[in-house]
């Protein structure tokens, strides 16, 4: 394959997949075309997804997949979709219809069988009940199989197919040659294969639930304010910049910002946070939230596929279409697991045939053989559990950006939380300011921390304004990352950071400076300097106060038997202190942000499997760095498409949900495959050795399907 650049990722709906080794083929043979990077197909979801360079000719991947007996429909911004909900919901539909109408012959004919007199006509009257069943209800199997053999492969519904057929066709041959018939044993196998199929249509249906309540939380219409008159229309409608007026009790239709009014708002569908958030003008709110007190008027600066639940929604279906990487293991299996058995299905008619020369014995114990193969419970058994494990963490406020996140999760055993924004609140306050003369001090800092970005810089700035102290303007201002600001304020040359950066720049500090400077570290407080004319003339401290949940967070993850650290750009003393407070032992103190990816990287070569919790822009080389990336959702969009995982809300305490609940979901899956292994492994054999009746068989293959899905939605308890 050609190392082409990665131009575009498609999606195609694909429709006639009924197991996993179908998944695999369509894989395998989108994978070889030309200018495919890689191909990943969902047998779950439906879906398949495609990275293509410029040289791929979109028609013939379309025309590839249907070559092989399935049809693949390109999903774009125009299609008319169907959501995974609707599909579950109709094949849920059509197969009750199908497993309802085939039960009204077998049923009869089984009894016919099994209670009527040994006559003729009774065997007759079997034969015509049991036809339709084989093939007008069964026909899908029949179907299918017939196309895969043109192109000289197989699948479930090739096991299926053949064991009925085979059954039907020697009933015929053995009615008319006087010989025992199970015409009733084609009718029942098909029969509880489709109730299996309906079962595992309503479980997926069950499973996809939590996508289909994020689709209904959105608004369906909004007050816009169009020429001064306010104006009811559908949410398709809402243009960027409109003004929408959202009353007590209504939903918020779309992303914005406060423009007037205030009021509390419900965020929790979006972060699981049931505390209401004060909003006032200039605040963002977020689709699909309630309002909850004053009326407010809000300017759209999001809509459609960019707002918050939007993006949400797509997270939660990126991840339910991506593969674990041990379900390469059950793919790699399913592959071959078709051809094999029917190898040991035709071995075993000629074993009994040689052993007993009972044509009778020999066709049922292949029959088992064919059917009790189908490997149903393989192909569902990861993604049944990714599809719930992932809903289920979207509706807790954790959102998996892809599969392979629930495996990596199983591994970690260090925590490293970066401090500010994340087991802090990340607001700063100017707490204290230790001066000869504290208005000439926190004028000179203020103007020039004005400028910076950083909360520190904010802080000092709010904190001179909140003392009636009005700045100025600076000059030639300059930012030092990680160790403070510079620049020159009514012709003074002013320096405000790190003790560090004052001696680099020239100015001396003097004794009294340095140890009020101490005596403020060591209760806590972020100090730095502001030094003018030649030396260090000021202290100034601010605070930021730990989220009411980081130390119940730190002790969780403890309790779990994780190692916690806390990362941070404070001085040592600051940072212990800070440590403390939380219980944490281990600190990383005044780590400069392009280091603190290098901090992760020591704790891996030590032999730590990390996962690095942050929030903020100078995060994301860290997010990026380590074994897992957990952004803080409240933090900014770089952390955020940075991470792995992404904590809609900003309490510390997800990391915990988090990873037990990707940990629930890694350990489904290895039961889920188990099962379906220990399964396959002990039934062939007892299918072989004429154990296993075909009647037997059939029900139980369909309920290992039903039953690997039950175990995975199990995971919708979790945190209940």
């Amino acid at each position: 394959m050609a190392d082409s650049p990665i131009v575009e990722t498609l999606t195609f709906d694909v429709e006639g997949m009924t197991c996993a080794s179908c998944a695999l083929r369509i894989e395998r043979v989108l994978g070889r075309q030309e200018g495919v990077e890689s191909a990943i197909v969902n047998f779950s979801g439906q879906e398949a997804r495609v990275d293509i360079g410029p040289d791929a000719d979109i028609a013939s991947l379309e025309e590839a997949v249907a070559r092989l007996g399935y049809s693949a429909t390109r999903v774009t911004e125009d299609t008319d979709r169907k959501s995974i909900v609707e599909r579950y919901s109709e094949e849920e539909q059509y197969q009750r219809r199908n497993v309802l109408a085939a039960a009204l012959f077998t049923v009869p004919a089984f009894l016919l069988s099994m209670l009527g007199p040994d006559e003729q006509w009774v065997t007759a009257a079997v034969w015509a009940l049991v036809t339709p069943v084989e093939f007008v209800f069964g026909w899908q199997f029949h179907r299918i199989a017939a196309i895969r053999l043109r192109s000289f492969g197989a699948n479930m519904d090739t096991l299926v197919s053949m064991g009925t057929l085979a059954a039907y066709w020697y009933s015929v041959w053995a009615f008319f040659t006087d010989n025992a018939v199970f015409f009733e044993t084609a009718a029942v196998i098909i029969t509880f294969i489709l109730l299996g199929r309906f079962f595992e249509a309503r479980s997926k249906g069950r499973a996809s639930q939590a996508i289909a309540r994020l689709l209904e939380l959105g608004a369906k219409e909004a007050h816009v304010l169009r020429g001064g008159v306010e104006t009811t229309v559908p949410i398709e409608q809402v243009a960027l910049n409109d003004l929408i007026v959202v009353r007590p009790g209504e939903q918020v239709p779309t992303d914005g910002v406060v423009v007037q009014g205030g009021s509390s708002v419900d965020e929790s569908m979006l972060t699981g946070e049931s505390r209401p958030v004060d909003k006032v003008e200039g605040d963002d709110v977020f689709g699909a939230t309630i309002n909850q007190q004053g009326i407010l008027t809000v300017r759209a600066t999001r809509i459609g596929a960019e707002t918050a639940l939007s993006q949400i929604v797509r997270l939660v279906e990126d991840a339910q279409a991506t593969k674990a990487p041990i379900q390469n293991l059950a793919d790699r299996v399913a592959g071959v697991f078709v051809p094999v058995v029917l190898l040991i299905a035709t071995g075993t008619l000629i074993a009994w045939l040689l052993i007993d020369g009972s044509v009778e014995n020999a066709m049922r114990s292949a029959v088992a053989v064919l059917i009790i193969a189908c490997p149903c419970a393989l192909g569902l058994a990861t993604p049944t559990a990714i599809l719930v494990g992932s809903g289920r963490g979207a509706e807790l406020g954790v959102l998996f950006k892809n599969a392979d996140v629930f495996q990596r999760s199983h591994d970690v055993d260090t925590v490293v939380f970066d401090k500010t924004g994340t087991l802090t609140r990340g607001a700063m306050t100017l707490s204290r300011i230790e001066a000869d003369d504290q208005s000439t001090a926190l004028y000179l800092a203020g103007t020039v921390e004005a400028a910076s970005e950083h909360p520190v810089g904010k802080a000092v700035a709010l904190g001179a304004e909140e003392r009636d102290i009005a700045l100025g303007s600076v000059e030639d201002f300059r930012s030092h990352p990680g160790m403070g600001v510079s620049g020159t304020v009514d012709g003074i040359e002013v320096v405000a950071g790190k003790p560090s950066l004052l001696t680099d720049s020239g100015l001396i500090i003097p004794d009294p400076v340095a140890a009020a400077m101490a005596t403020v570290e060591a209760e806590g407080e972020t100090a730095f300097l502001a030094g003018w004319d030649g030396e260090a003339r000021a202290v100034l401290a601010v605070s930021d106060t730990l989220r009411e949940t980081s130390k119940q967070a730190v002790a969780a993850l403890a309790a779990d038997g994780v190692d916690v650290v806390m990362i941070t750009g404070d001085n040592e003393a600051t940072a212990r202190t800070i440590a403390a407070q939380v219980e944490i032992e281990r600190v990383l103190a005044e780590v400069m942000p392009a280091d603190k990816a290098t901090e992760v990287a020591r704790l891996q070569a030590a032999g730590a499997t990390v996962a690095f919790v942050g929030d903020g822009v100078n995060d994301a080389p860290a997010l990026t760095a380590a074994d897992l990336g957990m952004a803080i959702g409240t933090g900014t969009g770089v952390a955020i498409e940075a991470g792995d995982v992404v904590l809609m809300s900003g309490d510390p305490a997800l990391v915990g949900t988090g990873l037990r609940l990707a940990r629930a979901t890694f350990r489904t899956i290895k039961q889920n495959l188990f099962w379906a292994f220990a399964y396959n492994t002990a039934a062939i054999p007892l299918a072989a050795a004429g154990i296993l009746h075909p009647m037997i068989a059939a029900a139980s293959m369909a309920m290992s399907s039903v039953s690997v899905v039950g175990n995975s939605l199990r995971l919708r308890r979790f945190g209940r």
